[in-house]
C-alpha cells in the first residue's frame, strides 16, 4: 500500500504513522508512506523521529490547501487517510476563520484532488463532536449532524463535503467519527495532558464549570486501530463511530488524573464554563463492531498510567511546546 497521510506530524497523526511503518496493523503492509504536514505549532516532525529512518517514509512540509501539491503527492499514493485539522474547541471560539479555511476548504482541495488522481480509498478522520450533545443514549452514524462550537461545525463541513464527494463523484470515501482521544504525544493544551504536565510543574488543573461534561476517551492506539479497519475493510461511503467504552464526567476524569499522580483535590481551580460546553458525548460503535469487527483494546487505567509515564519520561518535548504554543486570548 503506498499511503499518503496528511497532517502525520499532528497527535494522532504521528501515532498512525508509527503503527503502520511498525507493523502493528495487519490488515494492510506498507510499500511507501510519505506524510504531508504544515507543521502548525501542534505538529512536530520530532514525533515521526522513531520511524524517520525507514526507507519507505517522507516527510513533505506542506498546506493541504494547496491543490498543485496535492495532486503531485496523490500521483505516487493509491489511498489517503486525512487527519490536518485545526481541532482546538477554545481557540475555535475565540477565532473561527482558521478552522473553516484548514478544515473544510483545505479538505475540498483534497478532495479535487483525489478525484483527479487514481486514489482507491480516501479515509477522512472526523470527531464525534459534529453530532452535538446528547443527554442519553449513544448516537448512531446516521444521527442528525448538530454541532455547537465553531471547530465541530467546521468538521461537520468537511464531514458533508466528504460525502458529496462520494455521491457526486464517486469517490471512494469512508468517515470516521471518534471520541476523546488520549495516549503519548498528545499536544499539551488537551485536557488529559495538560493537568498531567500542570500536576508534574506544581501547578493547579482548571475544570470547567461544575465538572459534569461527560466524554467518552479512546486511547490513540485503539483509534487507529479502528482507522486501519475503516482504510481496509469498510464500505465505500460510509461511515464509522470509533469510540473507547469509557464514559466519564471531567470531575471524574480528574480524580482519576489526580489519585494515578499521587495529589489531592487541593490542585483542582474551578474556571468559568465554556461557552457552548456540550455536556455529553456517546458514540454506538455496534457498526464498526459488526461490520469490521473492532473493539477497544486498551483498558482506561492501563491506559492512562502509560500516559503519566510517558508525560513524566518526556519532559523536554512538552514543555517545549507549552512554551511554544500560542495564547489563547
Amino acid at each position: 500500500m503506498k499511503l499518503l497521510v496528511t497532517g502525520g506530524a499532528g497527535f494522532i497523526g504521528s501515532n498512525f504513522v508509527r503503527m503502520a511503518l511498525t507493523d502493528k496493523f495487519p490488515e494492510f503492509s506498507v510499500e511507501q508512506l510519505t506524510v504531508l504536514d504544515l507543521l502548525t505549532y501542534a505538529g512536530d516532525e520530532e514525533n515521526l523521529k522513531p520511524v524517520a529512518s525507514d526507507k519507505r517514509y517522507k516527510f513533505v512540509k506542506g498546506d493541504i490547501r494547496d491543490l498543485e501539491l496535492a495532486k503531485k503527492l496523490m500521483q505516487d499514493a493509491d489511498q489517503v487517510v486525512h487527519f490536518a485539522a485545526e481541532s482546538h474547541v477554545d481557540r475555535s471560539i475565540e477565532g473561527g476563520s482558521e478552522f473553516v479555511s484548514t478544515n473544510v476548504m483545505g479538505t475540498q482541495v483534497l478532495l479535487d484532488a483525489a478525484k483527479s488522481s487514481n486514489i482507491k480509498r480516501f479515509v477522512h478522520v472526523s470527531t464525534d463532536e459534529v453530532y452535538g450533545s446528547i443527554s442519553e443514549g449513544s448516537w448512531p452514524e446516521d444521527h442528525p449532524l448538530l454541532p455547537n462550537s465553531p471547530y465541530s461545525a467546521s468538521k461537520a463541513g468537511s464531514d458533508l463535503l466528504v460525502r458529496a464527494y462520494n455521491r457526486t463523484h464517486k469517490l471512494d470515501t469512508v468517515i470516521t467519527r471518534c471520541s476523546n482521544n488520549y495516549g503519548q504525544y498528545q499536544f499539551p493544551e488537551k485536557v488529559m495532558p495538560l493537568f498531567i504536565t500542570n500536576i508534574i510543574e506544581g501547578k493547579k488543573v482548571p475544570l470547567y464549570g461544575n465538572g459534569l461534561n461527560v466524554r467518552d476517551w479512546l486511547h490513540v492506539d485503539d483509534h487507529c486501530r479502528g482507522i486501519a479497519l475503516a482504510l481496509t475493510k469498510g464500505r465505500a461511503g460510509e461511515v464509522y463511530n470509533i469510540g473507547g467504552g469509557t464514559e466519564l464526567t471531567n470531575v471524574e476524569l480528574t480524580h482519576k488524573i489526580l489519585k494515578a499522580m499521587g495529589v489531592g483535590e487541593e490542585f483542582i481551580q474551578p474556571v468559568e464554563d465554556r461557552k457552548g460546553h456540550d455536556l455529553r458525548y456517546s458514540v454506538d460503535i455496534s457498526k464498526i463492531n459488526k461490520e469490521l469487527g473492532y473493539s477497544p483494546q486498551v483498558n482506561f487505567e492501563e491506559g492512562l498510567e502509560q500516559t503519566i509515564n510517558w508525560y513524566k519520561n518526556n519532559e523536554a518535548w512538552w514543555k517545549k511546546h507549552k512554551q511554544s504554543a500560542p495564547a489563547i486570548k
